[in-house]
């Protein structure tokens, strides 16, 4: 494996300020620890007016004490109906975050160490299961007044892309070795039995993309277009088979690793790591798979993706995706919001609902689902599996380069996830569409 010097973990791009009749300066004084020019709105609190964060602490407390978990208040008691706990050791703080920038503030109160819980994805995990009804349904309907809106600097144009994949996929390979299992697969797992356990998850892995693969209808001699490379092992099990892959990258981090890998197993004839973004790609392919792609894509640019997909199909050709879903009537209603996930970690990103892929094949596409199975609670164990050994390799991921505040951060983020899909407010579908006039 290549180790690529670790560049510095990315400075996430300021939010908007919320409009406020009287804006409360910014703290001056340093957060702990935390670097102010790499993280400079976890190192300093955000402008925010006393009565917007009054309204936001009643809604809090209103949200917290109906929920089973048991929230602490740093010396000002504790509400919830019991269950996992979430210390908020600097109340004034976070209720300060959350009036600023909703979710995203409780998110980067979490960077700041401001609440900690021995248990993080049980309460994260309590939160997910009621994010329909943790906001009055009233404010709800105002949500375009107060939400913070995603930067038009995250459109996933094709320029916009590259950045947003960078900011993820470059960050290191060998950041990512440290918390994958040896195939580098990035994406859910489906295990034969539960709980997952570390050492079947290569297998598990396979059994994975076996399935796409299978249901792509890939073997000896087809002609197979996979659009999201990953780290190549797809392309190194369709190989295998004996088709010939043409595989899509946009991050330069992964394309070298991926050739690297191809070229030691001996299928540098049969695999071509390109270094494209999907609009871009030509051709006309037997089979195309795409895993965990589309949720990078964009709605606006939904349309263009699967349009290209069905131009690049050969007749009587077969489209197996794997997509992390979400309800249709949550993605519909906060499509436009800016969220954490989005500031730190996926730039641009959106999950799309099967609904909503559904309205756009057929409005723009000959394209029709023809199957679907849903896998989310394996994604909890893939993901569980990956946060524990993140956690326990922490020393490594401080070596490569990578400060307390990101551990932090992408300690959030594995939990975060997790917490979605035990909840199950998320999924994860592995989906097969052909033509219309091919079904």
């Amino acid at each position: 494996m290549k180790v690529p010097t670790s560049p510095t973990p990315p400075v996430a791009p300021l939010a908007p300020a919320p409009r406020s009749a009287a804006p409360a300066p910014a703290a001056t004084v340093l957060l702990a620890g935390a670097d102010p020019e790499r993280w400079p709105d976890v190192v300093a609190l955000p402008r925010a007016s006393g009565a917007r964060t009054a309204v936001a602490e009643r809604l809090v407390r209103h949200a917290l004490a109906r929920l089973p978990l048991r929230a602490g208040l740093a010396g000002r008691g504790s509400i919830g109906l019991g269950g996992p706990l979430m210390d908020i050791r600097e109340p004034d703080a976070f209720f300060r975050r959350i009036g600023a920038s909703g979710l995203i503030g409780f998110g980067e109160s979490y960077m700041a160490g401001e609440w900690e819980s021995p248990d993080l994805v049980g309460v994260l995990t309590v939160l997910a299961g009621h994010a329909a009804d943790l906001v009055p349904a009233p404010l709800q309907k105002l949500r375009r007044l107060w939400a913070l809106r995603q930067p038009t600097a995250q459109a996933n144009t094709p320029e916009g892309s590259r950045g947003n994949i960078s900011h993820h996929y470059d960050l290191s390979n060998d950041l990512f070795a440290l918390f994958l299992d040896e195939t580098l697969t990035y994406s859910a797992a489906v295990f034969s039995g539960f709980p997952a356990e570390r050492d079947l998850l290569p297998d598990a892995q396979h059994r994975k993309i076996d399935r796409l693969l299978d249901a792509a209808g890939a073997g000896p001699g087809t002609e197979l277009l996979e659009i999201g490379t990953g780290w190549g092992e797809l392309a190194l099990r369709a190989a295998a088979r004996g088709a010939r892959v043409t595989t899509l990258t946009l991050s330069r981090e992964q394309q070298e690793l991926a050739r690297a890998r191809i070229r030691e197993a001996g299928h540098e004839d049969r695999v071509d790591v390109r270094l494209c973004d999907y609009r871009d790609v030509t051709g006309e392919y037997d089979a195309i798979v795409s895993v965990e792609m589309i949720e990078a894509v964009g709605e606006e640019f939904w349309p263009v993706y699967f349009r290209t997909l069905e131009r690049c199909l050969a007749p009587g050709g077969r489209i197996a995706l794997q997509a992390i879903t979400m309800p249709d009537d949550r993605m519909l209603a906060s499509r436009s919001t800016y969220t954490w996930i989005q500031k730190y970690i996926f730039p641009g990103g959106l999950l799309p609902s099967t609904e909503a892929m559904e309205r756009v094949t057929a409005g723009h596409t000959g394209l029709r689902i023809q199957q679907r199975d849903s896998f989310g609670t394996h994604y909890a164990e893939t993901l569980r599996l990956w946060r524990e050994r993140f956690e326990e390799r922490a020393d490594q991921v401080e070596a490569l380069g990578f400060d307390a505040t990101f551990r932090r951060m992408w300690t959030f983020y594995l939990a975060y996830s997790e917490a979605g899909f035990r909840s199950g407010y998320l999924d994860v579908q592995q989906i097969l569409l052909t033509r219309e006039d091919s079904a």
